[in-house]
């Protein structure tokens, strides 16, 4: 066999494991040129329901690879394909799906106006930048593929033009967004600098070996950096001013793909990057992997608390979701800070379980705002008021929905809470568990507001609300996904770890 003929197999046999991707950038492709031909006074609908179609069958071909013997390893082993991939990109792709949802139950006024066909498939785009960034393993492609992400979310913010508070939304985004490039650029640049590699695999080599005592200082500058650009992309205290004016400005749906999807991505980064690069590095006089799993304990716990206190005296319900994403990045980063141990390589099946249960729980939140909003015209809390009178089925998935994002049993959210809990104490992080509680505890508060409103205090209008199928399918499928993994955790939990290999996810 010539070498070339070689080559060229091998080429072909990679756009099998490509496939999920491939699939999100010839849809792109088409669906805009498709927007294009469409003659201006035509509805853009189809558009949103291709794009659904398109994610579905990018996740069939992500969930054909899973429980994969080997990972593979592509373009000289900076991008792979590997279980933690497999699953994120999967949560990335249902978290993109959900927001299609809610998106086809809308006015387009209220999403883009007369850009709707381009709102719909600029989702694509910004999802395969995430699943860009769950399979990289090199510094340039997790640079390249969450800044995709980024790219075109600060667009979709923008889209409604017409609004004010949109284009102040994105303009703060960009700011914000490239401040926290920035800094994870600078970041890299050092760890590139110490290592001479930008393969995450060879950057722990070569500081594991590489006798770099002498540069332990710039190694801490490196990662410090890095910790300061992904806590702006998670939303994670003290990083996250940017996230109510920005969840307020964008459409409901974009509010909730950049809760979900967006924050996932960065955990995602978080959690390659960190385990990978910097897994047991360091010197006695300078223990960095000690000292980073303590720099991201105090950043959980800076989340969690100052995430709920600003959450108490919200009543926009876009701003208090964000403030509810802040503390929810706190309890998201426990099982990272947790570190990992011989009796304890659950991390990351602690951290996903919790992550889907999350996801459920703020797609829900965020259908109740659009069905609110489609009929009062604002996101204000006051506008559940009288709920239960108006649309008592309604009222009855948002009290499921609410009950699962305070960690009520028995649901999904709670389960979640508990099993990052029990992660902790069993790495004796006591003083982070004990903050876990009191936060999950003062979190009722500010939760309960949307019971309280709806069934407590008496709405403007008695009229019944119409509610559109697309966004009720998406509330109550949240729901019941939140209801169904609080009765059932132990399938998901024990599938999670079946599937998660930490020598061979990480480590060839």
């Amino acid at each position: 066999m010539e070498p070339t003929e070689s080559l060229l197999r091998l080429k072909v046999a990679d756009l099998a494991h490509l496939a999920p991707e491939l699939t999100l950038v010839i849809a792109a492709v088409v669906f805009s040129l498709l927007d294009l031909a469409l003659p201006r006074s035509a509805s853009r609908t189809a558009i949103g329901w291709l794009t659904l179609a398109a994610l579905a069958a990018s996740a069939v071909f992500a969930a054909l690879q899973l429980g994969v013997e080997q990972p593979i390893a592509l373009l000289n082993q900076s991008y792979r394909v590997d279980d933690f991939a497999l699953v994120m990109k999967l949560l990335f792709l249902a978290g993109a799906a959900l927001s299609i949802l809610i998106s086809l139950g809308m006015r387009k006024d209220d999403l883009a106006g007369d850009d709707v066909g381009e709102y719909y498939y600029f989702y694509l785009p910004a999802t395969l930048g995430a699943m860009i960034v769950a399979s990289s393993a090199d510094l340039i492609m997790l640079f390249v593929g969450i800044e995709l992400l980024s790219i075109t979310t600060y667009i979709m913010v923008g889209m409604r033009k017409k609004l004010s508070v949109s284009t102040e939304a994105a303009f703060k985004y960009i700011v914000m967004g490239g401040i926290s490039s920035a800094f994870l650029l600078y970041g890299m640049s050092f760890l590139y600098g110490l290592s001479g590699s930008t393969n995450l695999l060879e950057i722990n080599m070569a500081l594991r070996t590489g006798g770099i005592e002498s540069f332990s200082a710039l190694l801490y500058v490196s990662f410090f950096l890095m910790l300061t650009g992904l806590g702006f992309k998670i939303a994670a205290a003290p990083f996250h001013a940017w996230a109510p004016d920005v969840y307020q400005g964008a459409a409901t749906p974009v509010a909730a793909y950049l809760a979900v999807v967006s924050k996932a991505a960065g955990f995602a980064m978080l959690f390659r990057l960190f385990y990978t690069a910097f897994f047991q590095t360091g010197s006695t006089e300078a223990p960095l992997h000690q000292d980073m799993f303590l720099a991201l304990a105090v950043l959980a716990a800076a989340a969690m608390v100052i995430g709920n206190a600003m959450a108490l005296r919200q009543q926009n319900a876009k701003r208090l979701l964000a403030l509810s994403g802040v503390a929810n990045a706190g309890y998201l980063l426990v099982p990272i800070a947790a570190d990992v141990a011989l009796f304890r390589v659950s991390g990351f099946s602690e951290l996903v379980y919790y992550m889907i249960a999350y996801l459920f729980m703020n797609m829900g939140a965020f259908a109740a705002i659009a069905i609110v909003s489609r009929t009062e015209g604002h996101d204000e809390l006051r506008g559940f008021a009288g709920l239960y009178h108006r649309a008592p089925w309604t009222a009855f998935a948002i009290v499921l929905i609410v009950l699962s994002l305070a960690g009520i049993p028995v649901t999904g959210g709670f389960f979640g809470k508990l099993f990052i809990l029990l992660g902790a104490i069993e790495m004796k992080l006591f003083w982070l568990a004990l903050l876990m509680i009191a936060t999950s505890v003062i979190s009722f508060y500010y939760y309960f507001g949307f019971i309280r409103q709806m069934f407590m205090r008496p709405g403007a209008e008695e009229t019944p609300i119409k509610v559109p199928p697309v966004l009720g399918t998406a509330l109550w499928l949240s729901a019941a996904a939140g209801v169904l993994m609080g009765f059932f955790p132990g399938p998901l939990l024990g599938w999670l770890e079946g599937l998660f290999r930490f020598t061979t996810d990480f480590f060839i």
